[in-house]
C-alpha cells in the first residue's frame, strides 16, 4: 500500500496513474477536500497524516518546500512501519535533503530525493523525467516502482543530495529561458513586432542546437578563438536596451547581463568569446 502526500496538481497525477495501474493508496493534503477529490479515483483519502502513514510500505511526498516535508514527515512519523520507503519528489535544497537522509536513517527510516521534470499531464501519464541519487542498495530496490512513474530515471550516482542539486540547476536555466522569452516579446512590442510574428522566429532559428557547445567552450575555457566577440555583445545588447527605452518597454533579464558584460570588459576580456562570461565559475 502506498501513501501519498500533497494533493497538488503533480501529485494528483501520479496517484491517478498509481490507481491506474491497480495500486492502492491513501492520500493526504493540507486542504482536505483536495485528498477527497481523488477518492473518485480509488484512493482514499485522510486527514491525519498519521493515519495515512499506517501499513504504508512506500510514502510519496510532493510538497511545496524544506518547510513543508519536515513538518508533514514528521506529523506522519508515528504511523510508519518498520521499512517503510520514503521518497520525496519535492524540490527542496540541497542542504535540507542531506539533512533529511541522515535524519531518517538514523530513525530507521529509509529516505530518498527524487525530484522531477514533469507537468501534471506527464505525471499522470508516466513520461517525463524523473532524477535519484543516494545509496546505491536504496537506489536500485526503489528503481521498480520509480521507472514505472516516468519516461526516464536518470540516477545521479551516490551523492544524496545530487538530484536535488540538479533539479534547481535545471529551474534555474528555465527560469532564465522563460523570462528570456518575455524579454524577447517586450522587445517585439519596443518594435512594432506582433507578438505571434515575433514567434516565428523560432520556426528558421533554433538557438537549442546551440547550448551543448556553448556548454562545452565555457568548460574547456576556449575564450581566445571568439566566434562573437565579448565587445560586439555587448554593442547589441546596448541597442536592444535603447530600442527598449525609447519604447517605453523594460526588460528584465538583459541589465544585468549587460552589467555582468561591462565588468568583464573591464577586466580586459572585450576581445574575448562572450562565453568568457563564466570565466570566474568554470576556473
Amino acid at each position: 500500500m502506498i501513501a501519498f502526500y500533497g494533493m497538488g496538481l503533480l501529485g494528483s497525477g501520479f496517484v491517478r496513474a498509481l490507481r491506474r495501474r491497480g495500486e492502492e493508496v491513501r492520500v493526504w493534503n493540507r486542504t482536505h477536500a483536495k485528498a477527497t477529490a481523488l477518492e473518485a479515483d480509488g484512493a482514499r483519502a485522510f486527514a491525519d497524516p498519521t493515519e495515512a502513514a499506517a501499513g504504508a510500505t512506500r510514502i510519496h511526498l510532493t510538497l511545496s518546500d524544506d518547510t513543508a516535508v519536515d513538518d508533514v514527515l514528521e506529523r506522519a512519523r508515528a504511523g510508519m512501519t518498520e521499512g517503510v520507503l520514503v521518497i520525496d519528489h519535492t524540490t527542496t535544497s540541497t542542504h535540507g535533503t542531506v539533512a533529511r537522509v541522515a535524519r531518517w536513517s538514523e530513525r530507521g527510516i529509509r529516505f530518498l530525493h527524487a525530484p522531477v521534470f514533469m507537468g501534471p499531464q506527464q505525471a499522470l501519464e508516466s513520461t517525463g523525467l524523473m532524477l535519484v541519487s543516494g545509496d546505491r542498495a536504496l537506489v536500485e530496490a526503489a528503481r521498480p516502482a520509480l521507472s514505472a512513474m516516468t519516461g526516464a530515471l536518470h540516477d545521479l550516482g551516490p551523492r544524496p543530495d545530487a538530484a536535488a542539486a540538479f533539479k534547481l540547476l535545471g529551474n534555474l536555466f528555465l527560469m532564465f529561458l522563460t523570462t528570456g522569452l518575455a524579454d524577447m516579446l517586450a522587445l517585439a512590442k519596443a518594435t512594432g513586432v506582433p507578438p505571434h510574428e515575433a514567434a516565428t522566429l523560432f520556426e528558421k532559428f533554433n538557438p537549442g542546437a546551440t547550448v551543448g557547445a556553448r556548454m562545452k567552450r565555457m568548460l574547456d575555457a576556449k575564450f581566445d578563438e571568439p566566434s562573437w566577440e565579448l565587445s560586439m555583445a555587448r554593442k547589441d545588447a546596448r541597442i536592444i536596451l535603447e530600442e527598449a527605452e525609447r519604447a517605453g518597454v523594460p526588460l528584465a533579464v538583459l541589465p544585468a547581463i549587460a552589467a555582468r558584460m561591462d565588468a568583464a570588459i573591464a577586466e580586459g576580456d572585450g576581445a574575448k568569446d562572450w562565453t568568457v562570461l563564466a570565466k570566474n565559475v568554470v576556473r
